[in-house]
């Protein structure tokens, strides 16, 4: 098994583009073609301690869910905690690899594992099953390269298969496992040739109608120049006329960060405290009401850290918000505005996807995968 084939693995669970910008995902060390020589470890924090339980079972790569390097390296000495893990995973030949953000992202990731929880009665939660509509507070978007851009062009009715089939052979008109896609509609155009025009229908000083076509193809950015090109070397016209319009990306209403969770039933914040307390198997966690304990059906669901979206959550309607810290200001904002606030712990929030991970990736990997979920991974703030 090598690097890549983990890189593979990780990017089918959790698409990179669905990462935040500002996040730092992918692999962060190790080279995609080198193998691996031993367990693949999974980790949401990888803390000295971990990496020391790395090198006890002689692992081969590991999966750390926030990203180990942040701020860019000076330095790879024993200075520091960052330093001192980076440079002894490198030592030892061990791949470390990030998901973040496009993990909470994907469908099916952290933040729809959260849903399941606070969607089902306790102890009744199932894999893959949200009771309710859910989809995301900022909705990713899909990846269309082909359909980035739309050309609108204006030929004569005789004239639009030879000009299609050329736009074609430049690459427009493919969407999908489809070529020469195109839409066009009858109308009539006019235009009047000046002095030293050379028209191909008309006369010079003379207002000409024509029955013409709008032709209209998509196609990639890239294409685009030899497109354009193509179109005034076998439009009829000496001046065609043509309009290039932006198309924005397709949403994608199940991926993206953030969940819009409403419930089947509304339920009360107790309820919905109890809920998510069985689903981490922790036995506290704190809440700030807005107003009284009635039933509600609108849940914001961040895993993390979530004030970033707590507007967003506004915005759509949430009544309580449920992430894993929040400031104390970003909490009062929240309370101040009609929305209650539910928080379990940064961590707390995502390391109990872990387990679902490693059963992704032994099926995506195969038998000869040893996936490992690491025993000394946890939170670093304890209750007393």
């Amino acid at each position: 098994m090598l690097v890549q084939d983990l890189i593979d693995a990780m990017v089918a669970v959790a698409p990179l583009h669905a990462a935040e910008e500002w996040d730092r995902v992918g692999l962060q060390l190790g080279v995609p073609s080198r193998p691996i020589g031993g367990p693949i470890l999974l980790t949401i924090d990888l803390t000295e301690a971990v990496l020391g339980e790395a090198l006890k079972m002689h692992a081969g790569a590991i999966v750390a869910y926030h990203p180990v390097i942040w701020n860019p390296l000076k330095a790879l000495t024993d200075a520091t905690h960052t330093e001192r893990i980076v440079r002894g995973a490198a030592e030892a030949g061990i791949a470390i690899f990030v998901p973040h953000t496009a993990l909470d992202a994907a469908p099916g990731g952290v933040t729809d594992w959260l849903c399941e929880g606070l969607s089902a009665p306790v102890g009744q939660a199932q894999e893959g099953v949200i009771h309710g509509d859910c989809r995301g507070l900022a909705p990713a978007t899909a990846a269309q390269p082909g359909r980035e851009v739309k050309v609108v062009t204006f030929v004569p009715s005789d004239k639009v298969d030879q000009l299609r089939n050329a736009l074609g052979t430049a690459g427009a008109g493919g969407i999908g496992n489809y070529r020469l896609c195109s839409f066009s509609v009858e109308g009539e155009g006019t235009f009047m040739p000046l002095d030293g025009a050379e028209p191909a229908i008309g006369q010079v000083g003379r207002l000409e109608r024509v029955r013409e076509r709008r032709l209209e193809m998509v196609c990639a950015r890239r294409s685009l120049p030899i497109v354009i090109e193509t179109l005034k070397q076998f439009h009829p016209y000496e001046e065609p006329a043509f309009d290039i319009v932006e198309l924005v990306p397709e949403p994608i209403r199940r991926a993206g960060s953030g969940r819009r969770l409403l419930l089947d039933r509304p339920v009360t914040i107790g309820e919905l405290g109890d809920r998510l307390k069985s689903h981490l198997g922790r036995a506290r966690i704190r809440y700030a009401l807005s107003g009284d304990d009635r039933p509600f059906r609108t849940i914001g669901v961040v895993p993390g850290s979530g004030g970033s979206l707590k507007d967003l959550a506004l915005a759509d309607g949430c009544e309580v918000f449920v992430t894993g810290e929040m400031t104390h200001h970003e909490i009062l904002a929240c309370r101040q505005a009609g929305m209650s606030v539910l928080l379990a712990g940064h961590s707390n929030t995502e390391r109990g996807y872990l387990k679902r991970l490693a059963g992704r990736l032994e099926a995506a990997l195969g038998d000869g995968a040893d996936i490992r979920v690491s025993e000394l991974d946890r939170d670093c703030i304890v209750a007393v």
